[in-house]
């Protein structure tokens, strides 16, 4: 049994008893050391988090559709636990193909890679696609393409949501577009999106997005935002992408201060430098994170801790007092929030 004395909390017991609920647990792993501590104060801080008046933004990095995370990050979506997420291509690609039928499988991580080439079997780590399903989804987002006139650019935005309205709202993109909430891919060349749009391009049909124009829309977001709030769910591009549009609004002459709320979840560590594990402690001296932000990092396994922190949020049924409400005209953004 632990004491968090700074906070003046009684002590309590953090061990599980026959009717306590994930929620109990995991919010009552707070009271723990180590990154069982930190999971429970994470979710301490989105709890705060979703009874202020703020944006939320969700960095998704990595695999994690393939690893079983796509309804849970529908979940977020579709309740507005979340107002706007930053993706990978993999992951939404992914996400586009669950939402096709195209199944993944687990496999074994020890699998003969040679054989899987030889029967045109994809292997992520101990998750298994068929390859020629996958290229159902090349041909979709390259069908959707030539469906577009090619006199202006688009921004990936716009393209996420045009996907949207075709997949299932179990899907994390169909989620998106019924709650109106904005998906942005800096990288979109860099998936099997790219893949889909390059075979557009070659039968003729170019298709540009603009991704400049991506962090313009993004930092608009931040720019009008009272009070902004980051989930990471690993690092990366996605990271990055959010955390810099609070660069951009200083350079602009219209900086609010650094993100007030922060958690991130991801295997990474700060002692190699890289973004993906770097602490938010380094991001205040960026003027990325505010100096007063209730923030944590949980350094452990995204497909362990995520589960968890979203059926604790689910049990806990939190009601927001207001979400934030986007409307785009051309590449303008009018941010209002409404009261739920």
């Amino acid at each position: 049994m632990m004491h968090d004395f700074s906070r003046g909390d009684q002590p309590r017991t953090t061990l599980p008893a026959e009717d306590m609920s994930i929620s109990d647990l995991a919010f009552g792993m707070s009271r723990m050391g180590f990154q069982a501590g930190q999971l429970g104060q994470s979710l301490e801080v989105w709890d705060r988090m979703l009874r202020d008046e703020v944006t939320i933004f969700l960095g998704l990095a990595g695999a994690m559709v393939p690893a079983g995370l796509q309804e849970m990050i529908s979940y977020l979506i579709s309740h507005r636990l979340v107002d706007c997420v930053v993706s990978t291509g993999a992951n939404l690609f992914h996400d586009l193909c669950e939402g096709l039928g195209v199944m993944h499988y687990r496999g074994d991580c020890q699998a003969d890679d040679a054989r899987l080439k030889e029967c045109r079997i994809d292997r992520i780590y101990d998750v298994f696609v068929s390859e020629e399903e996958l290229h159902k989804a090349d041909l979709f987002i390259s069908d959707l393409v030539k469906r577009l006139p090619t006199d202006r650019t688009y921004s990936s935005r716009e393209l996420m949501e045009m996907i949207g309205r075709d997949v299932p709202a179990s899907t994390i993109l169909g989620a998106a577009q019924r709650a109106d909430i904005p998906v942005f891919v800096p990288a979109l060349s860099d998936s099997s999106i790219g893949i889909g749009m390059v075979i557009a391009r070659r039968e003729g049909h170019p298709v540009l997005v603009d991704q400049i124009q991506d962090v313009d829309e993004i930092t608009q977001i931040t720019e009008k935002s009272e009070k902004t709030g980051v989930v990471f769910i690993g690092g990366g591009v996605p990271k990055n992408f959010i955390q810099q549009t609070k660069v951009i609004a200083e350079l602009m002459g219209n900086y609010r201060g650094g993100h007030n709320y922060a958690i991130q979840y991801t295997t990474d560590n700060p002692h190699f430098g890289g973004l993906s594990g770097c602490t938010f402690s380094e991001a205040v001296s960026w003027g990325k994170v505010d100096r007063h932000a209730r923030m944590v990092q949980v350094f452990s396994d995204a497909t362990i801790t995520v589960p968890l922190v979203v059926q604790a949020l689910r049990e806990r049924r939190l009601k927001r007092p207001s979400v934030p409400c986007f409307r785009w005209t051309e590449s303008e953004l009018e941010l209002k929030y409404q009261r739920l």
